[in-house]
């Protein structure tokens, strides 16, 4: 990125009254509990301080919990097993991703990611229960063994993966942070923000690649750090926050779970970052890490082969070698994985192919596949040999 904006953008003031401070209030404890009002004018003080520019990023990079040592002699799959169920934690309150429908039950990619791993296991998508995390909440609870997996739009980057303790097993969404404001605005390009109050999750990546897009291009920010979608959603919607930035795919699910009210806002078109979005697990347990990985590479599989939810029966007794190990009909995958042999096609039986799961789940978020797509279709996803 260049080191300062052109002359020529155009730029909007944003230090009117009544849209910097008065967002104060959302403040957070890491605990989830709102600060005191004193308390929240010195962390108020605190922030905007540190924002003409000072890093936020350190603490979205690094969040505290447990202790992020690798466990030996772990046997995750040993525990899911003895218990009966498979224990997933997600966001559960992201349209799209993980939310549940009006029986109550969670809908969403990341919740049939979550799904594929229990059909794996027990050959059944319902011997699973969903822990909802917060930012902040979804590493602790993974390293404590709160839950055995995270699937919960988190972006895989070095130090979560070198510092906390965690591994990622797949990556199931290439993502990007761009940044959502209101139309009343008039804004077209996040070049305009100048001096704009922007809110972003904590301990979320989005902090600090807000702070280095800002800061790369000379541009003034008041930044709100929230925890919760719900206040952000209120934020906005009170004028406290004149844009939000997240992942392309949680703006789209913002914009969806709002309703009408979703039309009163745009999406920008600057993407500024890289977000693939990942499933983690602990360190130190290879066979729950293989198992988590080739799961969704048998999603993968299943959809260069044209295997779908719905014919997956009638590949079976095929006489095609690799239609036949992904059946379990010959080889021994299910054995190496300590599964099933019909493991793959439990999964898939479940829950679908890659393609399914998109369609079911992203698609009606106006999210257009892109790169996610198969690299025979122009995408950068494409499956490892399974023999």
């Amino acid at each position: 990125m260049p080191s300062r904006a052109p002359k020529k953008n155009k730029r909007i003031a944003f230090n009117r009254e009544g849209t910097t401070m008065v967002t104060l209030g959302y403040a957070q404890t890491r605990t989830g509990k709102a600060h005191s009002k004193p308390a929240s004018a010195l962390c108020a003080a605190a922030l905007v301080a540190a924002m003409t520019i000072a890093p936020l990023s350190a603490q979205a990079q690094t969040q505290s919990g447990p202790s992020a040592s690798p466990s030996d002699k772990v046997d995750t799959l040993g525990a899911i097993k003895a218990r009966g169920y498979f224990i997933c934690g997600v966001a559960g309150d992201r349209p799209g991703f993980s939310f549940p429908d009006s029986k109550g039950v969670m809908q969403g990619l990341d919740a049939d990611i979550c799904r594929s791993v229990a059909a794996a296991i027990f050959g059944d998508p319902e011997k699973i229960r969903f822990t909802s995390l917060t930012s902040l909440t979804r590493f602790p609870a993974l390293q404590s063994g709160e839950v055995d997996m995270l699937a919960r739009f988190t972006t895989w980057t070095l130090t979560r993966e070198a510092s906390l303790g965690l591994d990622v097993a797949s990556v199931y969404f290439y993502d990007g942070q761009g940044f959502m404001v209101k139309k009343s605005l008039g804004v077209k390009s996040a070049l305009e923000l100048d001096g704009a109050t922007v809110c972003v999750n904590q301990g979320s990546t989005g902090e600090a690649n807000m702070v280095d897009f800002f800061r790369s291009h000379n541009l003034g920010l008041k930044p709100v750090v929230i925890e919760k979608i719900e206040q952000i959603r209120d934020a906005l919607a009170s004028n406290r926050c004149d844009a939000y930035t997240n992942d392309a795919s949680q703006l789209g699910s913002l914009k969806l779970s709002m309703g009408p009210a979703g039309d009163e806002y745009d999406l920008l078109p600057e993407i500024i970052s890289k977000e693939p979005l990942g499933t983690f697990v602990r360190k130190g347990d290879q066979r729950f890490f293989d198992i988590v990985r080739w799961t969704y590479i048998a999603m993968l599989t299943a959809e260069e082969l044209g295997i779908t939810k719905s014919n997956i029966d009638t590949f079976r007794k095929t006489r095609d070698p690799q239609n036949q190990r992904f059946m379990g009909e010959t080889g021994d995958l299910g054995a190496a994985l300590g599964l099933d042999a019909q493991w793959a096609a439990n999964v898939i039986k479940a829950v679908g192919n890659t393609a399914e799961l998109w369609d079911r789940s992203v698609a009606g978020l106006g999210i257009k596949r892109g790169v996610n797509r198969l690299l025979k279709d122009g995408g950068i996803q494409y499956a490892p040999p399974m023999r």
